[in-house]
């Protein structure tokens, strides 16, 4: 059967007997597209890793271009052009917290240690920001991946994704079940599928229609509660929407076997190639251009099995200073750094016009903990990756405390380690590079939560 190619909302596909199959950008089709890099997609990831890192080897000690990577983060070194690692950042309303790390990592939250959800009240993540200004080209916002399914709890997490609520979206953890959401196919006929989505939409508007009577006989705090929820539903109600007007689309065919298996957590490297491999799925047929993935969260994180790590993170990163249980730490900062720099080469494999799918995505890839054992909240471990095409410039260590310490040969270890409680530079502030990112996903905004303006030193 003869077959042509053609292109569908940026994305292109060899259609035969029924079936659409994704094809990669290929010279043919680059007179039609006619595009330079800054009409392509913009693209943002956030990977988180959990409990901080061993700071005593991961630190750097020079800044600028002529840094030298260390030892964790060697695995990084062919990709120098393209990583900037940043040493002395903090999200000031983190300081001080213990577990309350990956909530606001991405929120830059002031989110105090409580025991009840009553008391929790969070912002709205830099992603989903993001996911606002992409929705309308992509079938799905965002996506939201983690080891552990679903929201967590409050002070311990299992999402980076908040709403505008400052509610947490799920996340999940079966790679199966996401490949499946983002390119299977429904058995159901598009029309059987949209009656259903009808009747869905039926039942949020009753709900809504009988809220305004519930509303008038409510107190001011449960009016609060109530308004919460409803914003949820209305959510819920936009989700439906969106699903509705894609219906009509179809999704791109693409070799799923990978994602069909059970993934052991037991090998833990295959495990986390999985995601990366979905994430780079997902972005590359343009699914969605706003990924947060929590490789692990401060109360669950995987063991290495296959280089005998049988601790996991939690346990490792309460140290106590003992130089075994450290350099076993530093072994798996580095085998995570390993995995990270797979996800880049991948990205960096896939051609886009005249630039790599690389170029086209920012990577946040760290941690809202820097020293594990004692709960250390600034200094923290953080490599800001890809981008270029965006106007991202790379190849330096931007180090905030070289300025106000002269060196760090010149501090005790002890006093190394009060980095990571007392920031050097108040003004270095995490949330002043998710600002650096907002604006180059082009979201229109000159500021976000206690940021005091964008990076200059990574703008081209």
């Amino acid at each position: 059967m003869a077959m042509k190619s053609w292109q569908l909302e940026r994305r292109y596909f060899l259609r035969g007997a029924g079936v659409a199959m994704a094809l990669p950008m290929l010279n043919a089709m680059r007179p039609v597209c006619g595009r330079d890099a800054s009409s392509l997609p913009r693209r943002a990831v956030f990977v988180y890793i959990p409990n901080g890192v061993n700071v005593e080897t991961w630190r750097m000690p020079r800044a600028g271009i002529e840094y030298e990577l260390s030892v964790p983060l060697r695995p990084l070194e062919r990709h120098r052009q393209n990583i900037t690692p940043f040493s002395g950042l903090h999200h000031p309303n983190a300081l001080n917290q213990q577990h309350v790390c990956a909530d606001s990592w991405l929120t830059a939250a002031p989110l105090t240690n409580g025991s009840g959800s009553e008391k929790y009240r969070n912002l709205v993540s830099v992603d989903q920001l993001m996911a606002e200004k992409t929705a309308d080209s992509t079938r799905f916002p965002s996506l939201e991946l983690s080891i552990a399914g679903g929201v967590g709890q409050p002070y311990n997490t299992s999402t980076l994704a908040y709403s505008r609520d400052g509610a947490p979206l799920p996340a999940e953890d079966n790679p199966r079940t996401v490949f499946d959401r983002l390119f299977g196919v429904n058995s159901n006929g598009i029309e059987e599928q949209r009656a259903i989505l009808l009747r869905r939409r039926s039942v949020l508007d009753a709900v809504m229609e009988s809220a305004g009577d519930v509303r008038r006989k409510l107190g001011g705090e449960d009016s609060a509660k109530l308004d919460e929820y409803l914003n949820s539903v209305r959510d819920v109600e936009k989700r439906l929407e969106r699903l509705d007007q894609w219906l009509d689309k179809p999704k791109p065919a693409v070799d799923g076997s990978r994602f069909q298996r059970n993934v052991s957590r037991e090998q833990a490297g295959d495990f986390y190639r999985t995601f990366y491999d979905l994430i780079l799925l997902a972005l590359r047929t343009d699914m969605t251009r706003v990924v947060t993935y929590a490789s692990g969260t401060e109360g669950n994180a995987l063991a290495i099995p296959e280089i005998n790590i049988k601790q996991t993170r939690h346990e490792l990163s309460h140290h106590n200073e003992v130089a075994d249980v450290k350099a076993t730490l530093t072994r798996s900062d580095t085998f995570l750094v390993e995995q990270f720099a797979y996800f880049l080469d991948q990205l960096h494999s896939i051609r886009e016009e005249e630039s790599t799918l690389l170029d086209q995505t920012m990577i946040l890839f760290g941690s809202g903990m820097s020293y594990g054992h004692s709960h250390g909240n600034a200094n923290l471990p953080i490599v800001f990756a890809g981008g270029k095409g965006l106007g991202i410039r790379h190849g330096q260590h931007v180090d905030y405390n070289l300025p106000k310490i002269g060196a760090y040969d010149s501090l005790a270890y002890g006093d190394f380690v009060n980095l990571c409680f007392r920031p050097q530079d108040p003004n270095a502030r995490l949330s002043n590079l998710l600002l650096t990112m907002l604006q180059k996903m082009e979201v229109e905004t000159e500021s976000f939560v206690d940021s005091t303006g964008p990076i200059a030193e990574i703008v081209s």
